[in-house]
């Protein structure tokens, strides 16, 4: 017997939601994912910094890619999904003239970088990389500041990521292609908890 998920909103009355919420509820930031609301607590200034040390590798080793803070993509099966993750690696132009919530086909990977909230680990290390593998993505980096590592998701195939290396902050990361990016992580040791 197959099971039948029905959400209990529309992706059109979640868009109303979450454009509520951000006039109203300051450090909140609404995703739909599979069908299930969840809120996303606003980032530290050690998350930021984070995102900021990778902008800088991007502009240097790949200037021809921007890495695009917050950009809302359409994610999962049959684009129900909604998800804003902590950055977006695609084309420049990749998003020129599209709204809040992106068409995620230009895509080269997303980025997570866990933040110190109780849906961290269901959010960032299980519900995200199924529906980022699900969409399609080729890469999905997670930055896991609790357990100091990296987990480089990659080869999206029937709705996971067939390969997924962990690798300590200090060592060297691949980013495998399209990406194609090795990272020195030594200075993540600084922007943990």
């Amino acid at each position: 017997m197959t099971a039948v998920h029905e959400s209990l909103m529309t992706t059109e009355q979640f868009e109303e939601l979450a454009r509520a919420a951000d006039r109203i509820a300051e450090g909140v930031r609404l995703e739909f994912i599979d069908g299930k609301l969840g809120a996303k607590a606003m980032p530290d200034g050690d998350h930021g910094r984070i995102l900021q040390w990778l902008i800088r590798i991007f502009v240097a080793l790949r200037p021809e890619l921007f890495l695009t803070p917050e950009q809302g993509l359409k994610v999962a099966r049959y684009r129900k999904g909604r998800a804003r993750p902590d950055a977006v690696l695609a084309d420049a132009d990749a998003f020129v003239g599209q709204g809040e919530w992106a068409d995620p086909s230009p895509v080269l990977m997303v980025v997570g970088v866990t933040s110190d909230d109780e849906d961290t680990d269901r959010r960032d290390r299980k519900e995200k990389p199924r529906a980022y593998a699900e969409t399609g993505i080729p890469v999905y980096l997670l930055i896991d500041r609790d357990a100091c590592v990296l987990k480089v998701h990659s080869k999206p195939n029937d709705g996971r990521y067939e390969l997924i290396a962990t690798v300590p902050f200090g060592a060297s990361a691949e980013l495998p292609d399209p990406v194609g990016v090795v990272l020195d992580t030594g200075p993540l040791k600084d922007w943990v908890h």
